[in-house]
């Protein structure tokens, strides 16, 4: 199941209550303070991972606490530090506030760790309390809470090519024939009912890139129809769009246009992207006359693949700045 979206609660760990003790020896009933600090409580960090890709586990796992801090003991005994928890969340998440929706954290590095929610300081013990003023403090102090949080994690698949387009436009057929990627694929609208991914490696040593399959975009999806805005929020983290667009259509270019104007009623954003523009099913729609400056191929017999890839990958390494040769085409 692909959960893009979750409410959690973070409790980190409380801090350790310092000791109130005295040294106890022979003859010595009330030596000089010796109670030892609490320890820190555990934090609560986010470390982006490949190995997870949804929300699931943490839409199961409404709170995540963090581990207290041991108390002090005496003696001088410091308690021990909690130990910090660290939770594995997809790249792509964005940490927001649950009131107002500001973001917080937004992951996009594999690796990249980030602390939610800070534990609590140990309370010191009596003999840390000791002072020329203060000789034999009478008390020693508690531990200090852990930050206590509710935030909205919200997860936009990240991608280097988006395919964007109506339901049974070919867009998982593509996806399937150029990647490793299995994507559903039936003769029915919204097969793809869930954002999928695919990495794309072409000839060339270290030539490669990503392509996220999206749902079906219909007419209204901007305002929630259909699949709508559940994820078309996915489109904003691609950084090319590929609009895929069924060769049997009667006017190729006015479906396109709807879908560019549904993307622009989400976001304008979306139109400073590049835009390629693919005519698909080219083996069953050969009488078809491709409009000026569109690619046309068919995800079956192959043709035309090469050179989409071919210009998809060179777009990319553009954005990225890279000096990476082209591709060759063949």
């Amino acid at each position: 199941m692909f959960i893009d979206e979750a409410v959690v609660e973070i409790h980190a760990g409380d801090g350790g209550r310092g000791c109130f003790s005295y040294l106890r020896e022979k003859f010595r009933p009330k030596g000089k303070p010796d109670g030892g600090n609490g320890g820190r409580g555990g934090s609560v960090f986010f470390r982006a991972s490949q190995r997870v890709e949804t929300l699931q586990d943490l839409s199961i796992r409404h709170i995540l606490r963090g581990n207290r801090g041991d108390h002090g003991g005496s003696k001088n005994k410091h308690g021990k530090d909690g130990e910090d928890i660290y939770i594995d969340v997809p790249v792509g998440l964005t940490v927001r506030t649950y009131d107002t929706d500001e973001i917080i954290h937004d992951f996009t590095e594999v690796g990249e760790t980030f602390c939610v929610a800070a534990g609590g300081r140990g309370g010191r013990g009596n003999a840390a309390l000791v002072s020329r003023n203060n000789p034999d403090p009478d008390h020693a102090q508690y531990g200090m809470p852990g930050e206590q949080l509710k935030m909205k994690l919200v997860l936009k698949v990240m991608a280097n090519v988006g395919l964007v387009g109506k339901p049974n436009a070919g867009k998982s057929t593509f996806l399937s024939s150029v990647s490793k990627a299995h994507p559903k694929i039936a003769d029915y609208p919204f097969t793809t009912l869930q954002p999928q991914l695919g990495v794309v490696r072409l000839p060339r040593r270290h030539q490669s890139f990503t392509i996220a399959d999206i749902p079906g975009i219909i007419d209204g999806a901007h305002l929630g129809k259909g699949l709508g805005i559940q994820f078309l929020k996915h489109i904003e983290r691609t950084q090319v769009l590929a609009i895929l667009v069924d060769g049997q259509s009667e006017n190729p270019l006015a479906e396109a246009e709807k879908i560019v104007e549904e993307l622009r009623q989400y976001s304008s954003l979306l139109l400073e992207k590049p835009r390629v523009f693919i005519l698909t099913k080219g083996d069953i729609s050969a009488d078809t006359v491709v409009p000026e400056g569109w690619f046309s191929m068919s995800s079956v017999t192959g043709q035309g693949v090469t050179e989409v890839l071919h210009h998809l990958f060179t777009l990319v390494a553009q954005i990225k700045g890279s000096q990476r040769e082209p591709v060759e085409v063949g």
